[in-house]
């Protein structure tokens, strides 16, 4: 599979221009998996496009978006197409999505990071996350993260405030984390950067992304390859 999608990327990188292409090498070595993000139930779309948004500008590649009771469609007004340079993974096929989502990310190696304005055991200025992968979840607009969410949880923190309002909106609040932990990570001696493997995976997701009838030509060169 490596070989082949190495082989498709070189066939496909010549339907577009080749600045684009070097575009894509560029900005690949700013992406990371480090750090993702979780949108658990949120019922707004605008709230999980403009997260999107922000993921694409501060270089984060996952998105993962739980659907408990909410389906998500994109606000392509707001993403601004940030959707076809992220990789989403959505969690919508029973009602322990987000549960599955949790024990995915563990499984993967996350610390499980859930945001909330109560009872919390540390704060976005302090999280630590030069020693481990983090996926930092952000909970519904009225309720926030649910109770299964917090109990899973290996931390809890919240995002300093010294107003009245009790909490940020959502978008809001991912942009501001993602803008302090992405500097603390490129500040650091941490390897922070996409594996090799995995970025040839995601040039091929932006390449598919950007070709029309890229399906088609992928079909085309397929059957030239086993033809052989």
């Amino acid at each position: 599979m490596n070989q082949y999608t190495n082989n498709l990327v070189e066939h496909l990188k010549e339907f577009v221009l080749e600045e684009r292409y070097k575009l894509f090498e560029k900005k690949i070595q700013e992406r990371t998996q480090h750090i993702t993000i979780v949108l658990e139930n949120i019922f707004q779309a605008r709230n999980i496009s403009a997260s999107i948004r922000s993921a694409d500008c501060f270089g984060i590649q996952d998105v993962h978006i739980i659907e408990n009771d909410n389906v998500f469609n994109n606000d392509t007004e707001v993403s601004m197409g940030a959707e076809k340079w992220i990789t989403t993974k959505r969690y919508n096929q029973d009602r322990n999505n987000s549960v599955h989502a949790i024990n995915h990310l563990k499984e993967q190696g996350y610390q499980i990071i859930a945001t909330t304005p109560h009872n919390t055991d540390s704060n976005l200025y302090d999280l630590d996350i030069t020693k481990q992968k983090s996926a930092i979840i952000f909970g519904s607009e009225i309720n926030g993260c649910s109770e299964q969410t917090l109990n899973l949880a290996d931390k809890r923190m919240k995002i300093p405030m010294y107003g009245f309002t009790e909490s940020f909106n959502i978008s809001v609040s991912v942009s501001l984390c993602l803008q302090h932990l992405t500097y603390k990570i490129r500040q650091s001696d941490i390897n922070w950067k996409i594996t090799k493997q995995q970025q040839q995976a995601i040039i091929l997701q932006w390449l598919r992304n950007s070709v029309k009838l890229s399906t088609k030509i992928e079909k085309d060169f397929l059957s030239k390859i086993n033809t052989k």
